[in-house]
């Protein structure tokens, strides 16, 4: 099963649109997680076209979406467990603070600061997909592919252009 993560995609926002690439790895993903901060319930809708979603609210989400969506979730991926959260919190901490948060999953996926970040800390996979669009302090656009089998979790950070 492969799973697409993405994080603070802010938009709509002047021009910019989702990259060429990412649209491309929704359509083949098996599934979509999404760490909050679309801004609008027009680019979760636009999401969904692409292929299944699940996501989390982020703090710059409208109205719509908060009512929609949870602030946190747990998803089941061929056998693992996945934490979701926008905001994990400060650096220090961070992986026993989501290790008590989600005590029965293999990873959280989580946003907010826009910085990309993969990390294996004992049996829990800490991961941040940065942003596809709006990349602040990072050196590039990010987004994250995650190839999940009995359990197993193989993931990757992916720059984009």
């Amino acid at each position: 099963m492969q799973l697409l993560i993405i994080s603070d995609t802010h938009l709509p926002r002047g021009t910019r649109e989702l990259p060429a690439r990412l649209v491309a790895e929704c359509r083949t993903a098996d599934l979509i997680l999404h760490a909050g901060d679309f801004t609008a319930l027009s680019v979760l809708v636009e999401l969904e076209l692409l292929g299944p979603v699940a996501a989390v609210c982020g703090n710059q989400d409208d109205d719509g979406l908060v009512a929609h969506l949870p602030v946190e979730r747990v998803v089941e991926a061929a056998g693992a467990r996945i934490g979701m959260v926008h905001d994990s919190g400060p650096a220090d901490g961070r992986a026993a603070r989501l290790r008590a948060r989600f005590p029965t999953c293999h990873a959280v996926v989580f946003g907010h600061s826009h910085l990309p970040l993969l990390e294996q800390v004992g049996d829990l996979l800490l991961l941040n997909p940065g942003s596809a669009i709006e990349r602040r302090r990072a050196p590039s656009c990010t987004m994250a592919l995650v190839d999940v089998a009995d359990g197993r979790l193989d993931a990757r950070l992916i720059d984009l252009p």
